[in-house]
C-alpha cells in the first residue's frame, strides 16, 4: 500500500517550516551583534555533548563529566595557544612584510625567462603571460588583503575577543550541563501532528552536521599538521604559516589544497631559484597529501552521505558571511546541512504528493488491486 500526502496537507508542511525559516532569519538580524559567544558555546556544547554521554556510561556525573570535558578543552586551548600563535603570528609578520618583494621576484623571473624551453603553443604566449601576470598577481593579492580585512573587522564590530573567550566557555558549560534535558523539553514542545516529522529530519540534520564538521575538522588538523610540518622539513621559508592555512582552508574541499600548492609554490620559486628540484618536491608533496586526503582519509572520516557539494559550501561561506559578518561564517555549514536537509525532505513529500501523481481528488491511501477485484 502506497501512502500519498495531499495536496493541502504538502501546503501546511511548506508553511510550518517556511514560518520557522522566516523566524529563524529575524532572530539572526535582530541579535546578530551579540550571537558570536553565545553561537560558539552551543556549537562547543554539541560537539562535547557525546563526550559527556560516554563519561557518564562510565560511571560520572554530568556535572563531573562536563566539567573534565570542558577544563581538559581549555587546557589543551589555552597551551596550543602559547605554543603555535606566537610562532604563527611571527610568520604572519614576516611575510606580509615579504609579500612585495615576492611579486616584484616573481614578475622578473617571467618576464627575464628565456621561452625557448616552453613546449608547443605556450612558449608564443609568453608576451601574453608577461603583460597580464603582474595585473593578475596584483588584483588576486588586493581581493585576499580586502577579504582578510573585511572579515577582521567585522569580527571587531560583532564582539570582542576578551568577552567572546570569557562567555563562550561559560555558555558551553550550562548548556552542556543540560543538554539532554533540552532536547527532551523543545521535543515536548513540539506540535504533535509534527512530531515524527521533526524528529525525521533533526536525526538528519544531526547526522549530516556532525559527520561532515567532526570528519572535516579532523581531516582539516591533520592536513595542517602534515602540511606544516613537511613543508618545514622540506626547509620552504614560512612552511608552518602555509601548512595550517592549507589545513584550515582544507575545510571547504579542493579549497585549501589549491590555496597551499599556489602559495608554497611561489615562495618556493622565489627561494631556490633557479633550482627547480625545491619546487618539484614542494608539487609532489601536496599532490601526495591530496591524494592521502581523497582516497584515504575523506571516504574514511567524512564519508559519502554527508551531502554537501564543495559548490553548495562556498556559496553558503560567502552568503552567510556577507549577510551576518563573522557569525554567519561560523553558521553557514549548519545553515547549507539544514537546507540541503529540507529540500530532500521537501523533495521526497513531493513524489509522495498528490501533486506529482496529477491526481485531482484527496487520496489518504492508494486501494488495494486484490480487494477493488473481490
Amino acid at each position: 500500500m502506497v501512502q500519498h500526502i495531499s495536496g493541502s496537507g504538502l501546503r501546511r508542511q511548506l508553511m510550518f517550516w517556511l514560518a520557522a525559516l522566516v523566524v529563524f532569519i529575524f532572530f539572526l538580524m535582530m541579535f546578530r551583534t551579540i550571537l558570536l559567544p553565545f553561537i560558539a558555546g552551543m556549537a562547543l556544547a554539541y560537539f562535547l555533548d557525546p563526550v559527556a554521554d560516554r563519561l557518564e556510561r562510565l560511571g560520572l556525573s554530568r556535572m563531573w563529566a562536563t566539567v573534565v570535558i570542558l577544563v581538559t578543552f581549555i587546557v589543551v586551548f589555552v597551551l596550543s595557544l602559547m605554543i603555535i600563535i606566537p610562532i604563527l603570528a611571527s610568520q604572519l609578520n614576516e611575510f606580509i612584510q615579504h609579500i612585495p618583494g615576492y611579486i616584484t621576484q616573481l614578475q622578473t623571473y617571467i618576464t627575464t625567462s628565456n621561452a625557448a624551453w616552453l613546449p608547443g603553443w605556450l612558449s608564443t604566449q609568453t608576451d601574453t603571460i608577461k603583460e597580464n601576470f603582474s595585473k593578475y598577481l596584483s588584483e588576486g593579492v588586493g581581493f585576499l588583503g580586502t577579504l582578510i580585512a573585511q572579515i577582521w573587522n567585522s569580527g571587531k564590530a560583532l564582539v570582542d575577543i576578551a568577552s567572546l573567550l570569557v562567555v563562550t566557555p561559560v555558555v558551553a558549560f550550562y548548556l552542556l550541563l543540560d543538554w539532554d534535558r533540552m532536547i527532551a523539553k523543545v521535543d515536548s514542545w513540539i506540535p504533535r501532528g509534527h512530531v515524527a516529522t521533526v524528529r525525521e529530519i533533526a536525526a538528519e540534520l544531526d547526522s549530516t552536521i556532525a559527520g561532515f564538521v567532526r570528519g572535516q575538522g579532523s581531516l582539516c588538523l591533520f592536513l595542517g599538521i602534515y602540511y606544516a610540518v613537511g613543508l618545514s622539513l622540506i626547509g620552504l621559508n614560512f612552511g608552518l604559516l602555509i601548512g595550517f592555512l592549507t589545513g584550515l582552508l582544507s575545510f571547504i574541499p579542493y579549497v585549501g589544497s589549491t590555496v597551499g600548492l599556489v602559495l608554497a609554490a611561489g615562495v618556493a620559486v622565489v627561494q631556490f631559484w633557479p633550482d627547480y628540484v625545491h619546487l618539484i618536491i614542494v608539487v609532489v608533496f601536496f599532490f601526495s597529501g591530496q591524494f592521502i586526503e581523497g582516497n584515504i582519509l575523506q571516504p574514511k572520516w567524512v564519508g559519502k552521505s554527508v551531502g554537501l557539494h564543495p559548490v553548495w559550501l562556498m556559496f553558503a561561506l560567502f552568503a552567510f558571511g556577507a549577510l551576518f559578518g563573522f557569525v554567519g561564517v561560523l553558521i553557514a555549514v549548519p545553515a547549507a546541512a539544514s537546507v540541503g536537509v529540507l529540500v530532500r525532505f521537501a523533495l521526497s513529500r513531493y513524489l509522495e504528493s498528490d501533486l506529482y501523481y496529477g491526481q485531482s481528488t484527496l487520496v489518504d491511501i492508494a486501494p488495494d488491486p486484490s480487494v477493488s477485484e473481490k
